[in-house]
């Protein structure tokens, strides 16, 4: 498919591969166990505190010498809530879509299987430095802000896939000098992960293997974090794909795929990224724009007044968006296999009454009905 952008570029362009894509999203099993007790120990601090707004802007403000434990602590526990709050609005906009054999169809459900693959390594991670990630009292509210203050001003929703939710994806992901549709913000996730690659570089924290998870895709694996090597190559691998991609795609590109700022270009520019005379366009092959359900945006507080069909369908998914979230929680807090294994199953019920939501239609509108992701109390 990327025959000439390799060929102009001299070169194939290939990803570090440490771990790999977890595929959860998309069904595909999974064998998962607890990663035994290593010789490192360290302090545990039990569940780690949800991140408050602005937490990164503070975190970013604390001068490197005073990047302890603790800070590195609550900055893995806002990438796992940045981790999280992506998975939603990339589901939804995947769930709509009628081909799931289309090209944008394929480059969405990668990108969830990336998301989920960043959820386990930066929860491994949180827990290899003696904490353990909050899950369920940190999932986000939508619409509303990134978790901890992350690219100011941008609102994330739940809605079907159409050309304002990949701009919005686009936004999510974008790195320090995208290519294309310049962002300007402050703080990027990207950089966010290079300051925690600092911390970890300074503090060089023991670790310990005991209550991360591994978990079996095929040949793809995730592992335990046990040295600061294993931490960055983690990191690494995480902004490769996505989140702290470099201004050249040929650094972002991932066993020929591109990072997903690039990934969701194409499918707004109705075109892949190749390199020409001019540099790197989006004039390559064409990426149709899928025909997908009318999901109308949640609104804030969720649907009002929905008919009793429509409820029973919504506490249904609601109910088993908590079960997934209480399940991964307790997969990292020394529930190992099972819990893990209770969220993949529960993470794939998901999708029958999140589709006949989508197949609803509102009431005196052409659009339709979707998951609110609101979990039970």
């Amino acid at each position: 498919m990327r025959e000439d952008v390799q060929s102009q570029a001299g070169a194939v362009f290939k990803r570090r591969s440490f771990l790999a894509t977890t595929a959860v999203a998309a069904g595909a099993p999974v064998i998962a166990a607890a990663a035994p007790a290593s010789a490192a120990t360290g302090p545990h601090s039990g569940p780690t505190e949800p991140a408050p707004p602005g937490a990164v802007a503070r975190l970013l403000a604390v001068p490197e010498v005073g990047r302890d434990i603790e800070w590195l602590r609550s900055a893995l526990q806002v990438a796992v809530e940045l981790e999280l709050s992506t998975i939603p609005p990339y589901l939804c906009g995947w769930w709509s879509i009628g081909d799931r054999g289309s090209h944008a169809a394929r480059l969405i459900r990668r990108i969830i299987d990336d998301e989920m693959y960043h959820l386990g390594v930066v929860s491994n991670l949180l827990v290899a430095v003696g904490g353990r990630p909050r899950i369920k009292a940190a999932a986000p509210t939508y619409p509303g802000p990134l978790p901890g203050g992350v690219r100011p001003g941008v609102t994330v929703y739940l809605s079907g896939l159409n050309k304002s939710l990949v701009q919005m994806m686009m936004t999510i992901e974008a790195p320090e000098e995208p290519l294309a549709l310049s962002d300007s913000a402050s703080h990027s996730i990207g950089a966010f992960y290079g300051a925690m690659l600092d911390g970890l570089r300074a503090v060089a924290p023991e670790m310990s293997a005991r209550g991360q998870l591994s978990a079996r895709i095929g040949s793809d694996e995730l592992r335990p974090v046990r040295t600061l090597l294993d931490a960055e190559h983690s990191i690494d691998i995480i902004r490769e794909q996505g989140e702290g991609t470099s201004s050249s795609p040929a650094d972002s590109f991932a066993d020929d795929h591109p990072a997903h700022y690039y990934a969701f270009a194409e499918i707004y520019h109705g075109r892949e990224l190749r390199q020409t005379d001019e540099g790197w366009t989006f004039t390559g092959a064409p990426v149709p724009f899928p025909d997908a359900r009318p999901m109308a945006r949640v609104p804030a507080g969720g649907w009002s007044q929905p008919s009793n069909p429509v409820q029973q369908l919504l506490d249904r998914f609601d109910s088993t968006y908590t079960t997934v979230l209480t399940s991964l929680e307790a997969a990292w807090a020394d529930g190992g296999p099972r819990a893990l294994g209770t969220a993949i199953h529960a993470m794939r019920a998901l999708e029958e009454p999140a589709v006949r939501l989508m197949e609803t239609e509102l009431p005196g509108s052409r659009s339709t009905y979707g998951p609110q992701f609101h979990p039970l109390s």
